[in-house]
């Protein structure tokens, strides 16, 4: 039997937290999901420069313009303080959270990767919940590309964490949790993504090396992402890879619903397993 550390490693995508009939966060969402976490989960949450584009707006009356990489540096660190202050309004009381902005370079040296392990781990054994981002206001899009760069003359694997659903997949991977669970703006993955009667259910096999090859056959399902930036729904398969491949069971489903529906299957998703 397969042992696992921690209960559950989640990720919630930025059109996910958004309100777009009022252009403004989802309290809704946010409110939800908070109210289920507790130490054993690890949230991965994206947002922050959406949510800091959205506040710039509503106080300043328009948008700001430059070059695009200050304006995302300029939006996410706007949106940080306001993401972490709105889980920590709703996450219980009881619970200390606590925030990890990441990077590639933490997941491609041993000794950081090591020392983001363990502060991970502590945090069940403390009561606390880790909330976790990539570092978007201080990373240099130029200068991270540079890094990779030198970083695959070096190694055959490297982690780039252009995306969120990398950043979870790669969390996964370090803390090996029971469920990993990417919540996004629809059900899961799709054979026909203008269809809704498309939807795969589940992705299973006897090995790791059958579901890998079962998962390469479904991402040639997808086509797509949710907004300019995002990797889309094979991305999220091929993240997925090596967390599944370990025994995590993972979901990927829509942000409508709650953690526990989705993982008890009371809500439809793409679930992706190891048969035991």
């Amino acid at each position: 039997m397969t042992a696992f550390d921690v209960e559950l490693v989640g990720k919630i995508g930025s059109m996910a937290l958004i309100n777009r009939e009022y252009n403004d966060i989802d309290y809704n969402i946010i409110a939800r999901i908070s109210r289920e976490l507790k130490p054993g989960c690890m949230w991965v949450t994206s947002g922050a420069t959406e949510i800091g584009r959205l506040d710039y707006l509503h106080r300043v009356g328009n948008e700001l313009w430059g070059d695009y990489n200050d304006i995302k540096t300029d939006y996410s660190a706007q949106g940080q303080a306001i993401l972490m202050e709105t889980y920590r309004r709703f996450v219980d009381s009881r619970f200390s959270l606590r925030q990890f902005l990441v990077e590639h370079q933490h997941f491609n040296d041993d000794m950081k990767r090591e020392h983001l392990r363990a502060a991970l781990m502590r945090c069940p054994k403390q009561g606390a919940i880790p909330i976790i981002n990539y570092n978007d206001p201080v990373c240099s899009e130029e200068n991270r590309k540079m890094e990779i760069q030198a970083l695959r003359s070096a190694h055959a694997k490297v982690v780039e964490c252009i995306d969120n659903d990398e950043t979870a997949g790669q969390i996964a991977c370090l803390v090996k949790p029971r469920y990993l669970l990417l919540l996004t703006s629809v059900d899961g993955i799709y054979r026909d993504v203008k269809d809704n009667s498309t939807l795969i259910p589940e992705i299973t096999a006897d090995n790791g090396d059958e579901l890998t090859q079962k998962i390469d056959y479904y991402m040639n399902y997808c086509d797509g992402a949710s907004r300019p930036g995002a990797n889309g729904a094979a991305a999220k398969l091929e993240y997925v890879k090596e967390p599944a491949k370990l025994g995590t069971t993972v979901y990927i489903a829509n942000s409508r619903y709650g953690i526990g529906e989705v993982l008890e299957g009371r809500a439809p998703s793409t679930k992706i397993y190891l048969k035991k």
